[in-house]
């Protein structure tokens, strides 16, 4: 995988893993390692290969229909009273008999055991096909969760750099004379960092807010705070956004394992139809002992009785009984429904395939539109946020700049103008790390769209900035 560093700054080094974890439970996790945990920890995952497990038994019963079941045991008979002879005369009788053996028992369809397997074994292909998106949607998840970690740290960084900026012109604005910036100045100052105090203290809500959803999603135990060791303002290159849309789209109906689940549903459906289509002309076997009384189980083992509760003359026994049988379901009309049910069944997994095609299209369009449009934002947003921070330096610096006028002296640049382009930089830094995090969404959105598997998703370690601007250093862990 292609995985490009496009960072704005970088000037000032990364937190270093020392800093976490420790004994408040905060743990330092990069995206390779969150996206291999995923692999093993969330719910979803572990029922989904549970559905393999019980369709692939369901497979191996279907494979073996054609064996019978042994039984063994005792069978015990008592008769007690009137009779009736075969001559038809009723007569009295006291008699017991009992018998230990074993014998074979089978009832089934031969439509059954050579249709069932081929339908069961689409399912397991089709629980399979499951699993596959369902490591897919938890992969994005995943990576939609930290990069929502990583926007709330960003904006930590950003509101921290903001404060500090605006504690820096509170204390200039106090070292002016107060001929030269009115009180309301001076308190429109501090009342502006009163307000970035609380930014900051938002922003350290949404990354807390933020890790507990990522550690949700991992089944994380004992960890109070995540604190991703990539710098926020990472961007990651998946998938070329500028590939034509029959390409993708074409790729996408190739690899989606969804789709893949509904066509094994397809054919699963037609193996059920022909089952039903030939019930009529393949016959049934019907295999039991007949050793004991009628209906009895055992077909061969040691016999004996007697009359009253007398038991003796035991010797070897053995009977079975085999029946080839065709049926009619209902004089025919059973069958008749069972074959337009099968067939509804099978035209409703056809509907189904497609609407799951024109939704794969949808969502690779989709995709392809949140990535390019997301990349002019990022693109926008890093001019806005270079801009912003220029106008913010160069008034924080001209406050307390002197200019004269004839006998007049005023101020070259007044708190007010620092105070706005302050505020203007802190919206800069947010509209900036949703920028990056919406880029790394939608790539990853992307990559899910065109069904590329979660397995092969190997992202390696984090690269060092090409770029000399700065941003602020990543935040440091919330006590």
């Amino acid at each position: 995988m292609l995985w490009a560093a496009l960072f704005l700054s970088a000037s000032q080094p990364a937190p270093q893993p020392g800093d976490g974890p420790d004994s408040a439970g905060v743990m330092r996790i990069s995206l390779p390692v969150a996206l291999q945990l995923a692999q093993v920890r969330p719910i979803d995952i572990i029922v989904a290969g549970r559905r393999i497990e019980v369709a692939q038994a369901q497979f191996e019963k279907a494979r073996v229909l054609w064996l019978p079941d042994l039984v063994v045991g005792f069978d015990y008979l008592r008769s007690d009273g009137k009779i009736q002879r075969i001559e038809g005369e009723i007569i009295n009788a006291s008699k017991g008999a009992i018998m230990a053996g074993a014998g074979p028992v089978a009832v089934f369809g031969l439509t059954d055991a050579i249709y069932a397997p081929l339908a069961a074994r689409q399912v397991v292909r089709g629980k399979a096909a499951e699993l596959q998106a369902t490591l897919n949607d938890t992969m994005f998840q995943v990576a939609d969760s930290y990069y929502t970690l990583q926007q709330a740290r960003g904006e930590l960084a950003g509101a921290l750099d903001t404060l500090e900026r605006i504690r820096e012109l509170e204390r200039r604005v106090v070292k002016l004379a107060p001929g030269l910036v009115p009180d309301v100045e001076a308190s429109r100052v501090r009342a502006e960092r009163v307000r970035r105090e609380q930014e900051v203290e938002r922003a350290k809500e949404r990354w807390e807010v933020a890790s507990a959803s990522l550690g949700a999603v991992l089944r994380l135990d004992d960890v109070a705070l995540l604190s991703p060791m990539e710098l926020p303002h990472l961007v990651v290159e998946l998938v070329d956004m500028d590939q034509p849309v029959e390409a993708l789209r074409g790729m996408a109906r190739g690899m989606r394992p969804e789709l893949g689940a509904q066509a094994a549903g397809v054919e699963a459906s037609a193996a059920r139809l022909k089952q039903e289509k030939a019930r009529p002309f393949i016959p049934s076997i019907l295999l039991r002992g007949a050793a004991t009384h009628p209906g009895g189980t055992l077909a061969g083992g040691v016999f004996g009785g007697g009359i009253n509760g007398e038991m003796g003359d035991f010797g070897g026994r053995n009977s079975i009984d085999l029946q080839i049988l065709w049926e009619m379901k209902n004089l025919g009309a059973g069958n008749v429904a069972l074959i337009r049910e099968r067939r509804a069944q099978r035209e409703v997994a056809e509907q189904e395939l497609v609407k799951t095609r024109y939704q794969v299209d949808a969502e690779v369009l989709q995709a392809r539109s949140r990535g390019l449009r997301s990349r002019a934002r990022y693109l926008q947003a890093e001019l806005g946020l270079r801009e912003a921070r220029a106008s913010a330096d160069k008034n924080l610096q001209g406050v307390g700049l002197l200019r004269r006028n004839g006998e007049m002296v005023s101020l070259m640049f007044r708190p007010q103008e620092a105070v706005q382009s302050l505020q203007a930089l802190s919206n800069a830094y947010n509209d900036f790390y949703l920028a990056v995090a919406e880029r790394n969404r939608a790539q990853f959105q992307m990559y899910r769209a065109l069904g590329n598997p979660a397995q092969a998703l190997d992202p390696p370690a984090e690269t060092e900035p090409d770029r000399p601007e700065a941003l602020p250093r990543p935040a440091p862990l919330i006590p």
